[in-house]
């Protein structure tokens, strides 16, 4: 616990417990404090207005809803580690453009086979305020800068571990031939925990697992008194492989079946408990992979878009004419690296080029010529000269295993930082307001 209270923040402790006279008379025009949080508060409205949001997706999904002081509790805890994470980013210079927020608002609408206006629509009629969704998207955006800045930067995953991995795991992808959907409780320790603290913890920790085992509803239990981050949607990991599992307890989850509960698991967080809801195997990865070549023409002062098109329709005519791929690539692309090699970019895999060629390239039957295709680099003829299937299988499983090690290492870390955040924060709450 940090020593020092801000002036600000003792300020508003005195409003908070409204100790007498105008302080107390104060208080009561503005939305009644919740908590103090550094230098800034968390008002009952805003508390409330989180707390409709959770019951709505609780009710949706079907979960028993559990005691309002309960859930209250859940969604102040969230919202003081979001608030701090929110206050280190302002202080870090982190802030989000309008252009970021509407681009990312886009890709929603996007995802979900929506226009922006539709997306915009579909949210009032829930309910939900679209400028409270961006300002919401804001504050996730930074964040998750944030986090990519203080612990995405230092994680780092070598060749080596890689191999260490799939090396103690046997054939490569073995363990990730199975995927996992599961449930998790954490009962959390805070750091430097004395002995009756952990044992305290350690109870709670084992009665949770006797009543779960006992027919108690795991995704209630999780809202009602997991520390985790998921807590206020069940506890729900979603689906994992082995790999993407923190390592304390990826070990003895192949030999969980569905419904399962394990024994509280320690680590340096706190005591976890896993439930094993399903699982389900995995087929072998087929990719298509294409061989393909270009032809570039970059816009600028001299040559805008018009002029570029013009300029590849009539390379494509000369083509169509006979005239060679190759030659006309090397003396009329822009992009001097494929040029040399007349226009080829070689063998390439789903992923590998911009959107825009990659889906025009797709739709080409092997040999066919493009109309001019627009890209961020410009103008492209392209020209597919082969395709194969090819069983991307190994390959695959070591990206999966590379991406699961960095994303377990992220997981570890975040949640030991996040911990680490709010333990040393100034933070005072008002009982009474839960």
């Amino acid at each position: 616990m940090i020593k020092h209270t801000p002036t600000a923040a003792f300020l508003l402790s005195v409003m908070l417990w409204g100790l007498s006279g105008n302080f107390c008379a104060q208080a009561q025009t503005l939305d009644r404090i919740v908590a103090v949080v550094e230098d800034d508060v968390i008002l009952e409205q805003e508390l409330q207005k989180e707390v409709n949001v959770i019951v709505q997706r609780i009710a949706a999904s079907k979960t028993q809803m559990p005691p309002e002081s309960v859930l209250r509790k859940q969604v102040l805890e969230k919202m003081i580690v979001d608030k701090l994470q929110r206050q280190m980013a302002d202080r870090a210079g982190i802030s989000i453009s309008e252009d970021q927020l509407n681009s990312s608002a886009a890709d929603i609408a996007q995802r979900n086979n929506m226009s922006l206006e539709q997306f915009r629509s579909e949210l009032e009629k829930q309910g939900m305020s679209y400028k409270g969704f961006l300002e919401n998207m804001r504050d996730e955006i930074a964040i998750n800068q944030l986090r990519g800045r203080e612990i995405g930067g230092r994680i780092k995953v070598t060749e080596q571990e890689v191999d260490h991995y799939l090396e103690t795991q046997g054939k490569v992808g073995a363990d990730d031939t199975i995927q996992y959907h599961l449930g998790h409780i954490l009962v959390a320790l805070k750091e430097g925990a004395s002995a009756d603290e952990i044992q305290k913890a350690q109870r709670e920790a084992n009665d949770l697992v006797k009543k779960l085992r006992g027919g108690a509803d795991f995704a209630q239990a999780a809202i009602s008194h997991s520390d985790d981050a998921n807590a206020l949607k069940g506890g729900d990991l979603g689906w994992r492989t082995t790999s993407t599992l923190p390592t304390i307890f990826s070990g003895g989850i192949n030999q969980m079946h569905t419904g399962d509960i394990s024994e509280p698991i320690r680590s340096a967080s706190g005591f976890h408990i896993i439930k094993m809801i399903e699982n389900k195997g995995l087929d072998n990865h087929i990719i298509t992979k294409t061989k393909v070549r270009h032809i570039l023409i970059k816009t600028n002062e001299l040559i805008d878009d018009a002029e570029a098109r013009k300029r590849l329709f009539g390379l494509k005519a000369r083509i169509m004419d006979g005239d060679d791929f190759a030659a006309l690539a090397r003396s009329h692309s822009d992009d001097k690296g494929s040029a040399l090699k007349g226009g080829s970019l070689d063998w390439v895999s789903p992923g590998d080029l911009v959107k825009p060629f990659e889906e025009a390239m797709n739709k080409l039957n092997v040999k066919q010529v493009s109309d001019p295709v627009q890209s961020q680099f410009g103008w492209h003829l392209i020209q597919v000269l082969d395709r194969e299937n090819k069983d991307n299988s190994v390959e695959y499983r070591r990206n999966q295993v590379r991406d699961a090690l960095r994303k377990r290492k992220i997981e570890e870390e975040t949640e030991l930082w996040i911990r680490r955040l709010r333990d040393e924060a100034y933070v005072e709450i008002n009982p009474a307001r839960l």
